[in-house]
């Protein structure tokens, strides 16, 4: 068989492969005659290639915005002797690159065109990044800079402003008014904006402006791009007044239904409904904020469904500019009511948007379907492709976009930390694995030791029994783990006035047959480690976030919350290096260097030089029946 004919034989498996056909590649339908002719192309880039798998024989690296012809050529007069096949792909799946040219060209030396193609598209300014899809051809890539130019930029920017602020019925502002000022430029680009009052000179725009003092205001502002072309001047003309003798604010009151059970707690969901009364210039606006995020306008009754502590602050302002001190109604939503639990993909209801460990600042809002905006990210899951995770967080955040989760910045600033984040690149691509989600299945992996019970409840948690005595432990027996993070929840279930006391063993030797402890239970105390859990104000000196004997955490550093709140715990092990953090925020570091002695003395516990071990088992304490405790969501990742 020739070369010729091997290369057209293994063309048409490769085509196959990556899913791509000659004629769809790079035919073009024929003009209508009716349609209008496109624009004439401004520039013609060149990309060539030849027998070599590594690198393109030529391509440009600069080139200017608007219509452009793309040629490709991939032909014995390139170099190509061998009939070899490449593409010309532009990506469009990685948002720190242009993605609005849709380019796929393959060619050969045996095909109908002799490998040479051409076709039109649009640049936009920015980088556009371009590869070969055949396998194997995988270093042939590079990336295309393009600018604004051609040629010099005459056009001056677009500008515009906006008043905002509380109006009377005559139109005036009352109390204050800001004035925003936008300019845009799609050629060089804005170098300064500039306003001026009245007839004052022009002064640098860098913020909005505010206006309190009484009277008929002009406001000019003007443009100026990076080319020197400045926008003719424009104005906004506005009014403010004082208000009308209006000191006091509205005030504000929040009722709050549901069925409840006997401790109190509302069954699956509340309902809070706000009213605001104003005897002054009336009612401007209500808001309310959930579990401390930003306010937002009250439209209608708020829903909460989700089980837990949760607070509803609420607000007004009446149209004098006077705002009430927010007043907070505190409630507890328990499973039950039959309200199913939300169908989440991860539990997450830290109070931002945060990315792997890039934090956005955005509030983790509750989404349409009642879980948060971090739970949807899913950045807890094991991507094994970056280009996957990046385009599964576009695709949520367009969607709480246009829901009104989200506004256009805050919907940028999560794409730019999934992009940050790393997650889905080689050394990332490891997410978090469930050991206990709640299920029966999962809950079955798992072997209680010593005294005591856990057993599941109707919202996907283990809560330790009140009626079964003894301290013991629920360990997880299917392997052991090195260098991890270890997620989980937990909260204080223990009856009364009182504080349970738990904690998470991690690093132990199994529990069976132990040559120097029987007790499977105290295998894990003496030759592991136990990260504390206990909010109680008196009592055991070892707080939450301890590393039980070793190091101290007093109650002020323990990141102490109500009782009955969903806590999340995160310990980290590297190495001999322990990292305990509490809801996001770190608490305690521990290293685990030999020759340290518990204390209180044991007579017999070994130290740490008995619990230096690099791999062990995990495990989930229970001391008593007074010591009722609930774990949920226990995933780890290993490091």
């Amino acid at each position: 068989m020739t070369p010729r004919r091997s290369w057209t034989v293994l063309l048409t498996a490769l085509l196959m492969l990556v899913g791509l056909t000659v004629t769809a590649a790079h035919s073009r339908p024929p003009a209508r005659p009716t349609a209008p002719a496109p624009p004439a192309a401004r520039q013609t880039l060149t990309w060539t290639a030849g027998d070599d798998i590594t690198k393109y024989t030529t391509a440009p690296t600069t080139a200017v915005a608007g219509r452009t012809t793309i040629a490709f050529e991939n032909s014995t007069a390139t170099g190509n002797t061998m009939g070899m096949p490449h593409t010309l792909t532009f990506d469009v799946s990685d948002p720190q690159y242009n993605n609005d040219v849709q380019l796929n060209i393959m060619a050969n030396p045996g095909d109908a065109q002799g490998g040479k193609y051409t076709t039109e598209v649009t640049l936009t300014p920015g980088t556009y990044r371009y590869h070969c899809t055949i396998p194997g051809h995988e270093q042939m890539q590079g990336v295309l800079v393009v600018t604004a130019g051609g040629g010099p930029d005459t056009t001056p920017p677009e500008t515009s402003a906006t008043v905002d602020g509380v109006r009377n019925d005559a139109g005036a502002y009352v109390g204050g008014a800001t004035v925003t000022v936008a300019a845009s430029d799609t050629g060089s680009g804005v170098a300064t904006v500039e306003y001026a009052v009245g007839g004052g000179a022009f002064q640098p725009y860098t913020a909005p402006v505010l206006f309190r003092e009484p009277g008929t205001y002009q406001v000019r502002y003007r443009a100026t791009d990076k080319a020197g072309n400045t926008a003719a001047e424009k104005s906004a003309g506005f009014t403010v007044v004082a208000p009308p003798g209006d000191t006091v604010p509205p005030r504000t009151s929040a009722t709050t239904e549901g069925q409840r059970n006997s401790d109190g707690e509302y069954l699956g969901r509340a309902t809070v409904t706000v009213t605001a009364t104003d005897d002054g210039s009336g009612v401007a606006s209500v808001e309310y904020s959930l579990d401390g995020g930003p306010f937002l306008a009250y439209t209608a009754p708020v829903v909460v469904d989700r089980t837990g502590r949760h607070t509803v602050a609420h607000r007004a302002t009446d149209r004098a500019g006077n705002t009430s001190e927010a007043v907070r109604v505190s409630f507890t939503v328990a499973p039950g009511g039959g309200v199913p639990a939300p169908n989440c993909p991860e539990w997450d209801e830290r109070r931002t948007v945060v990315v792997g460990t890039v934090d956005t600042g955005v509030p983790n809002r509750v989404t349409r379907n009642r879980c948060t905006v971090n739970e949807l990210i899913e950045d807890e899951k094991d991507w094994s492709s970056r280009a996957l995770f990046l385009k599964h967080v576009r695709t949520v955040t367009a969607r709480l976009l246009t829901d009104g989760v989200l506004d256009e910045r805050e919907s940028r600033a999560v794409n730019t930390a999934a992009d940050a984040s790393g997650i889905g690149t080689p050394g990332h691509h490891t997410g978090y694995r469930d050991l206990f989600d709640g299920t029966k299945a999962s809950f079955d992996r798992w072997r209680q030791v010593g005294g005591g019970a856990f057993g599941l409840t109707a919202d996907g948690a283990v809560t330790s029994s009140s009626t079964v005595p003894g301290m013991g432990m629920l360990w997880f027996p299917r392997r052991t783990y090195d260098d991890f993070s270890l997620k989980l929840r937990f909260r204080d279930d223990a009856p009364g006035t009182g504080n349970a006391n738990g904690g998470v063993f991690v690093r132990f030797p199994s529990v069976d047959d132990h040559p120097e402890e029987p007790r499977p239970e105290w295998v894990a105390i003496k030759y592991g480690h136990e990260i504390q859990i206990l909010d109680r104000p008196d009592g055991d000196l070892y707080k939450t976030g301890s590393v039980y004997g070793f190091d101290r955490v007093g109650l002020g550093g323990a990141g102490v919350t109500p009782k009955g709140t969903w806590n999340d715990y995160e310990i980290r092990v590297v190495g001999q290096h322990y990292s305990v953090f509490r809801n996001g925020v770190l608490i305690n570091e521990f290293d685990n260097s030999g020759g340290q002695r518990f204390f209180p003395p044991r007579a017999d516990d070994p130290g740490t030089d008995g619990r230096r071990y690099a791999t062990g088992y995990l495990g989930l304490q229970v001391h008593g029946t007074t010591d009722v405790i609930s774990y949920r969501d226990v995933r780890i990742k290993e490091l």
